[in-house]
């Protein structure tokens, strides 16, 4: 039989970490697992300018017919000033798309770049899982090297050694702010040395943005990803608003392109697009049309950086409050309060991920990430005093 012919896969461990908290009855329990914003109430809610976004589509919303693969135009031109700056288009050198989610901007990215001849792609690791299999599902070829150190640090040299020697059908992956999963950036520095060994290399760059604002700002996020393509003739973004514009299930991303010329741009896209359509045909429209109408409403734009200034403050706090503690254990947890984002790393086993579960409720990723979200000032005291009592 044909489907006899199928070997079983091995079920995502996150949504087997979901699984296992909803079963837990206890009630000091802690989630540190999913990748979602959470308040100090536990709650990922609605952006209140998404809300009045979405009610303006109710009322004035006059069809759902198709847009097209490359999505609506008015989305991906919006985001453009936030995401590039003041010259949004860089003299007209950069162009874009809209795609189901940052997921599919990253597929999309990958699949155009192995169009275009690349075959293997540089990339930090520890990264996003998804990086790893969407690489595979292409047949690319992944060579990884050490994104961080063991201070905490970026690991400069391993990033600059990738670009100066991958060679001409190779790519490096870079994630442009709050690094998942360890929350370790490039300084402006090394984004500078960075941006000048794309240069001097020819190196084809893929910037991964999925948590713009969400480390120190908007401008901020964007200042190193921003400096490299000032430096190079070439490259490819791929964009997330499910995290900062809290649009996780409506699946809201874009895909851009920096090219020389407007012929060399939209010869690209006339690719694009046609692995769109082959691939998901047409992205999903309401998430992209509530943001759209939030960024060309001042009002509601204002809103919007309200609520993400105060999602970035929560998730500092905690990060402060983490670093302050020292050390829990042997696990030091100062170089926290330096890193950015959703997401950090503990130097921890696999047993005593399972022991901080099934001993105190805690529940995170085999790998040792934690969502930072899920801390609040009430629960943190007691992650740290199960911490240093597991990871002795």
């Amino acid at each position: 039989m044909m489907l006899d012919r199928l070997s079983p896969q091995a079920p995502d461990a996150l949504l087997a970490l979901i699984r296992l908290y909803s079963e837990d009855s206890r009630e000091d329990k802690i989630d540190l697992g999913v990748g979602v914003y959470r308040t100090d109430d536990g709650d990922t809610p609605v952006f209140a300018a998404i809300k009045s976004a979405e009610q303006q589509l109710v009322d004035e919303q006059d069809s759902k017919s198709y847009l097209g693969p490359e999505g609506d135009m008015g989305f991906v031109n919006a985001l453009m000033p936030h995401i590039f700056g003041a010259d949004p288009t860089m003299g007209g050198r950069i162009a874009g798309m809209q795609t189901p989610g940052g997921t599919g901007a990253v597929r999309l990215a990958l699949a155009l770049a192995q169009k275009a001849g690349v075959r293997r792609v540089h990339m930090g690791v520890p990264s996003w899982p998804n990086h790893a299999q969407i690489l595979a599902d292409l047949g690319m070829e992944l060579v990884p090297f050490d994104h961080a150190n063991l201070d905490g640090s970026a690991n400069l040299d391993a990033v600059l050694g990738a670009i100066n020697g991958a060679g001409a059908d190779a790519a490096v992956m870079l994630h442009g702010c709050c690094h998942n999963p360890t929350g370790i950036d490039y300084t402006p520095a090394e984004w500078t040395a960075i941006a000048e060994a794309f240069a001097a290399s020819g190196t084809f760059p893929i910037i991964d943005v999925a948590y713009q604002g969400l480390g120190h700002g908007l401008e901020e996020d964007a200042a190193g990803m921003r400096t490299v393509l000032a430096a190079v003739p070439e490259a490819f973004i791929a964009y997330s608003c499910d995290k900062n514009f809290g649009q996780y299930r409506d699946r809201v991303g874009a895909f851009y392109i920096l090219g020389q010329g407007q012929d060399t741009i939209q010869t690209a896209f006339s690719n694009a697009n046609a692995l769109a359509r082959a691939c998901w045909s047409m992205p999903p429209d309401h998430g992209g049309a509530a943001v759209r109408i939030i960024l060309r409403d001042p009002d509601m734009t204002k809103s919007w950086l309200a609520e993400l200034d105060t999602m970035r403050a929560r998730m500092r706090s905690v990060r402060d409050a983490l670093a302050a503690t020292g050390c829990a254990g042997r696990i030091d947890l100062t170089p926290l309060g330096t890193q950015n984002g959703l997401f950090a790393m503990l130097p921890v086993t696999k047993e005593e991920v399972a022991r901080l579960r099934e001993d105190h409720a805690i529940y995170m990723a085999g790998s040792g990430r934690i969502n930072i979200a899920g801390l609040t000032m009430a629960n943190l005291p007691k992650f740290v005093a199960a911490l240093a009592k597991v990871a002795v």
